[in-house]
C-alpha cells in the first residue's frame, strides 16, 4: 500500500499564520513595556519599538493600527480586570453594596487606576479620535448612571453621570497628583464627599 505524503492544508497554513502573529504581537507588548519602563509612555514610539521587538515598522502597524491602538493594547489586561471587578466582583465595588457605596467604590477604584496606569491612559487618549465614545468610558458611563438611578437620584441622570466622569479625568487626577501634591487618598475622600451630596443633598 502506498502511503499518501501529508501535506498541510489551507487551515493549518492559517493557524500557523495566526500563530506567528500572536507571537509577534506578545513579542512587541513586551518590548512596548520595557521601553516604557525606561522612558515612559511618552518615549514610546512605532520606530523604537519597532527596533527594540526587531521587526519592521509595518509590522507594527499592521499588529496595532496606531499608536492609540498599541496603548489601548497595552491597558487591555488591566481594564478588562477593572471591568470584571464592578461588574462582577464583591461589593462594595461589585454588586451587593447599597448604590451610594458603589458609586464610592468605583471612583476610588479609577482613583487607583489612573495612578498606576496614567501614563499610558493619556497617551492612548491623545492619539484617539472620539475619547468620550471608546467602548470603556461609555460603559464607565453607564456604569455611573445606572448607579445613580439605583441610588434614587431624582434629576438628569445621564448627564450627571457625565459630571462625575470628568471629575475622574485622567489628566485632571495626574496634574493633581504630580504638579500639586495631592495624596491619592485625599482624591477619594473628595470623590466621596461629591457624589454623596449629588446623592443626598443638604
Amino acid at each position: 500500500m502506498t502511503s499518501i505524503p501529508f501535506r498541510s492544508g489551507p487551515d493549518q497554513a492559517a493557524a500557523a499564520e495566526r500563530s506567528d502573529a500572536a507571537r509577534n504581537r506578545e513579542r512587541l507588548l513586551w518590548a512596548a513595556k520595557e521601553l516604557i519602563s525606561e522612558c515612559g509612555a511618552g518615549g514610546l514610539t512605532m520606530d523604537r519599538l519597532a527596533e527594540r521587538a526587531g521587526v519592521g515598522k509595518g509590522t507594527v502597524f499592521r499588529r496595532f493600527g496606531s499608536r492609540a491602538g498599541l496603548m489601548l493594547a497595552l491597558l487591555h489586561d488591566s481594564e478588562v480586570d477593572f471591568q470584571s471587578r464592578f461588574m462582577f466582583g464583591p461589593p462594595p465595588l461589585g454588586p451587593g453594596a447599597p448604590a451610594l457605596e458603589r458609586l464610592v467604590a468605583f471612583g476610588a477604584g479609577r482613583i487607583a487606576y489612573v495612578v498606576e496606569f496614567g501614563d499610558l491612559v493619556l497617551a492612548a487618549e491623545d492619539a484617539s479620535r472620539g475619547r468620550f465614545d471608546v467602548p470603556a468610558a461609555a460603559l464607565w458611563h453607564r456604569h455611573i448612571e445606572v448607579l445613580l438611578d439605583d441610588a434614587g437620584f431624582d434629576a438628569d441622570s445621564w448627564l450627571m453621570a457625565g459630571s462625575l466622569a470628568a471629575a475622574l479625568d485622567p489628566e485632571r487626577l495626574l496634574d493633581l497628583v504630580r504638579r500639586h501634591g495631592v495624596a491619592p487618598e485625599r482624591l477619594v475622600a473628595s470623590w466621596r464627599d461629591l457624589v454623596t451630596r449629588v446623592v443626598r443633598p443638604a
